[in-house]
């Protein structure tokens, strides 16, 4: 079974690298990539889960209505993407419900990084998606977490996927940078061993990143963005559809192995 997902979101990564960005372009970015990947997705009637802050859910009611029309799942990705407070957990979920008339079941947190499991239950989300259980220098350092999925504090956390033995993260930016034919090597080989494939990408990436000026970011991550993000994503569905594989919602997959 094969979990995409998108985290859709104001673009302020420039913030990182520093750069200025202004908030309607922050907005605008982000719209242009996830209209790119709603074309793809309908092209290949594959349903994925994305995760969307309510900031920018509030400004793409359009897109929001078209991600519930096309029966994709929407879940939280909390209120803001540079900021979080613990109330933002239940207003997010509040907030995306009332935008888009469904429920909201799930949650990931910005950049992966750690939130409170109880805090999370006592919000309402039956599930987690914020571990990635490799190490990522100056990110994170998740190798005592579980490969798979696992319960905790109430609440089914659904990791990253990375390779069975040495952990190599099959995120959005390996997928940028490796040989397609290496990416898929390394999916096949964790899809056989886990039973699914969770993997997780921006709309942003769907763009193209390249410029210097305005991003100053390194050529690990504009790397392969724009059209050919979109080229690479075309192809990767046609190689697991063609391998008999099953797209999921993340609620679809957390119905049919019954995680309650």
């Amino acid at each position: 079974m094969i979990l995409l997902s998108f985290d859709i979101e104001e673009f302020d990564m420039p913030f990182e690298y520093n750069r200025e960005i202004s908030f309607e372009d922050q907005i605008r970015v982000s719209t242009i990539g996830t209209r790119i990947i709603l074309d793809i997705l309908k092209k290949h009637q594959v349903k994925a889960t994305f995760f969307s802050t309510a900031t920018f859910a509030i400004h793409i009611p359009e897109l929001l209505k078209r991600i519930v029309d096309e029966g994709h799942e929407l879940a939280s990705h909390t209120y803001y993407h540079s900021s979080f407070d613990v109330v933002d957990l239940v207003n997010s979920k509040k907030k995306l419900e009332e935008l888009s008339n469904a429920e909201i079941i799930g949650f990931r947190m910005p950049r992966m990084q750690p939130v409170d499991e109880k805090e999370i239950y006592k919000a309402g989300y039956r599930y987690n998606s914020s571990i990635n259980p490799t190490y990522l220098p100056g990110r994170y350092n998740n190798f005592d977490q579980p490969r798979t999925f696992f319960k905790q504090e109430g609440v089914w956390q659904i990791p990253a996927s990375v390779s069975p033995i040495i952990r190599f993260p099959l995120f959005w930016l390996s997928f940028h940078n490796l040989p397609l034919w290496v990416y898929k090597i390394l999916a096949k080989w964790t899809l056989k061993n886990d039973g699914y494939l969770n993997i997780y990408f921006h709309p942003w990436e769907f763009t193209d990143l390249d410029n210097k000026e305005a991003y100053n970011f390194p050529s690990y991550v504009s790397k392969n963005s724009g059209h050919k993000m979109a080229e690479r994503l075309d192809d990767f569905i046609i190689w697991l559809k063609q391998n008999k594989n099953q797209f999921a919602t993340f609620r679809t997959f957390i119905e049919q192995n019954q995680l309650n």
